[in-house]
């Protein structure tokens, strides 16, 4: 199997390794590191010698043995008795064989509500997920929670401390305890899409292996909670999204941005099941901000084309997402918004307001959008530079060379 499709299918069968784990033997922080240490001997082993005929099996089995190995290192460390009596080692229970199935529920949905612990901070919570469940790097997550990498180490860390600390055991929570951590766990779910969807470094413009597990786990928190307006909302959001997937990039890979995009590439199964549901879920209230979002996506996925677009109101919606989130995103999705539906000019006049946003002031998001309505605006030479500004900060190589692209398109029609 090529080394690619390699990675693809560990990154798949992580969470659901981990979860596996953390169901037999506990030790959230342990189970982890244990769980890394078989990824790695897979991803090293499996190019050159084939992947086995049951590749979770093989890692829960490899992964099984690690954790003894770095329990009883632990045992022989601490040395304390009401330590060792807490503790069951792995080779005190059935090892699971190669061939062991799935267990019937799926433990990735239980990992996710673990990752959601009341223990935690809300920030702390979406911070393991992602890590736990979605597989991104600590360097990603803060990327996403605009922090620096440091302090989303320690975030972590300290996350599975507590984790660990808490004995709780592996399962569904009841109902109650599910409502309370409903809102983290859409909340990460939500970044896992992000991150997949728009890649923030890399090679690669999007990630469909995180985009499509978060879809599958948001369809299972529906199937749970399939009365919940603000679950129905983000699933309708991610399918609505993720039909401009097949558009977004060209024959040579290059990214397609929206408004030069061919439609009828888009999915046109995804965009009727997200419609559906946003149709479904705005009107048991309260509206919540996924299904703002949604009912924004579902409006440019309806429009034949940008021009057609309803953008006033898509600016109406953003005002009102903007009244439930302060998020500097949704401010700079909001100014965008503006400027289709009343020029350039009243957009950058919101871009002012933002600049003293310190979570956004530096981010190449910022400066891309700048940059395109500096362009509609006309002053090709500020547009040029804030481009390449934009393209001087991010990190994914998609988005460089287009925005590079870009700045490079206005100095040749000079």
């Amino acid at each position: 199997m090529p080394e690619n499709d390699v990675e693809d299918l560990l990154r798949q069968l992580a969470p659901q390794v981990l979860g596996a784990l953390v169901r037999r033997y506990g030790h959230f922080d342990t189970a982890e590191d244990a769980v890394q240490e078989a990824l790695l001997a897979a991803a090293t082993g499996w190019p050159a010698d084939g992947v086995p005929e049951s590749p979770r099996g093989w890692l829960i089995t490899v992964a099984s043995r690690r954790l003894t190995d770095l329990l009883r290192s632990e045992q022989a460390r601490r040395r304390r008795e009401d330590t060792v009596a807490r503790w069951t080692l792995p080779d005190q229970w059935l090892a699971p064989a190669a061939d062991h199935p799935p267990p019937a529920s799926d433990d990735t949905l239980i990992l996710l509500f673990l990752c959601c612990h009341p223990a935690l901070s809300p920030a702390s919570q979406i911070a393991l997920t992602l890590r736990a469940v979605g597989g991104l790097t600590t360097t990603e997550i803060a990327r996403a929670f605009l922090v620096p990498e440091a302090t989303m180490t320690r975030r972590i860390s300290r996350a599975k401390q507590r984790i660990r600390d808490s004995g709780v055991p592996f399962g569904m929570p009841p109902a109650p305890e599910r409502t309370k951590r409903l809102g983290a766990v859409l909340h990460a779910l939500y970044l896992i899409f992000n991150e997949g969807y728009v890649s923030t470094s890399g090679p690669a413009l999007y990630r469909p292996e995180l985009s499509g597990e978060a879809i599958r786990l948001a369809r299972l928190v529906h199937r749970l909670l399939p009365d919940d307006a603000e679950v129905t909302g983000l699933l309708a959001l991610m399918l609505l999204t993720d039909a401009r997937r097949p558009a977004r990039t060209g024959p040579d890979g290059a990214l397609v941005p929206m408004a030069e995009q061919d439609r009828s590439r888009w999915n046109a199964a995804h965009i009727a099941e997200g419609v559906a549901l946003v149709g479904e879920a705005l009107p048991r209230g309260p509206t919540g901000p996924y299904q703002i979002q949604a009912a924004i996506a579902a409006l440019h996925d309806e429009a034949p084309s940008t021009e057609a677009t309803d953008w006033p109101q898509i600016v109406a919606l953003y005002e009102l997402l903007m009244r439930i989130s302060a998020n500097p995103m949704v401010a700079l999705n909001h100014a965008v918004a503006v400027a289709m539906a009343h020029g350039p000019t009243a957009g950058l006049d919101l871009l002012t307001t933002l600049e003293s946003d310190d979570r956004i002031a530096e981010d190449h998001r910022m400066y891309a959008v700048r940059a395109h309505l500096l362009e509609l605006a006309g002053d090709r030479p500020a547009a040029r530079e804030a481009y390449e500004a934009a393209a001087r900060r991010t990190t994914s190589l998609p988005q460089q060379r287009y925005l590079n692209g870009r700045a490079d398109r206005l100095d040749d029609d000079r």
